[in-house]
């Protein structure tokens, strides 16, 4: 299934039926026929999610399925990272599978790119890797690069799952030499959701309340249900 399918899915669920039915036990029945035990485990994670210990929170994703075949990312929002992509060094912060990797070395308008993936795991994303990319293991919240180690940073569909959102952004600075890049879900929270999110931006000033300060040379607008944020360094 690909982004732009569960998008209009989310929009029904998400928009078009009342808080009332949608978080009803009703809803509830029907999320688990699809989901099965697995709808047992995203309630805990509702409920304690901010109490996980990291091998709780990293067993709770490696059971889960993926919703999106290979890539949580809609097909505007990756022409348009293409498109704001400068020569130089990337990083793909949450690279999962590799597939934004693979998307700008193949699509890219800036030459002379080279690029790194990092993510909790990145088995899958190294045994399909372009020639010259590097997959590291790491955090989001303690990267282990220098400062302004990459010319831009790229960061999609992460930010949603981490609890401490204003260290990993931090971080993202801190590593960030140019451009910065993040996309995020445009998302209602509700009792039964697709994911084990922490954190919903349903509005774009529910995102940027949460990687203040801003720069003034900022640039947020939705792509879909995606809020794409771009920010250049001084």
């Amino acid at each position: 299934m690909n982004r732009e399918t569960t998008n209009i899915i989310r929009a029904v669920l998400e928009d078009w039926l009342p808080p009332v039915l949608r978080d009803s036990g009703a809803m509830r029945v029907l999320f688990k026929a699809y989901w099965g035990s697995l709808i047992d485990d995203l309630e805990d994670f509702r409920r304690r999610g901010h109490y996980y210990t990291e091998e709780e929170y990293i067993k709770l994703y490696a059971g889960f399925p993926r919703i999106q075949s290979e890539t949580d990312n809609s097909q505007r929002c990756l022409e348009r990272i293409a498109q704001d992509l400068i020569a130089g060094s990337v990083l793909d912060v949450g690279c999962g599978t590799g597939y934004l990797v693979r998307y700008l070395h193949e699509n890219s308008g800036a030459t002379h790119c080279t690029f790194t993936g990092i993510d909790i795991n990145v088995d899958d994303a190294r045994e399909t890797a372009p020639a010259g990319a590097q997959f590291v293991e790491g955090k989001a919240e303690q990267l282990p690069f220098p400062d302004n180690a990459f010319d831009v940073v790229v960061c999609t569909h992460l930010l949603e799952h981490i609890l401490d959102i204003r260290q990993a952004v931090a971080e993202l600075r801190r590593v960030c030499k140019k451009r910065l890049i993040i996309v995020v879900p445009r998302e209602r929270e509700h009792a039964f959701t697709f994911n084990p999110h922490l954190h919903f931006f349903p509005y774009k000033h529910s995102f940027l309340r949460q990687i203040i300060p801003v720069p003034k040379n900022a640039l947020c607008e939705e792509i879909g249900r995606d809020f794409y944020y771009f920010e250049d360094t001084p």
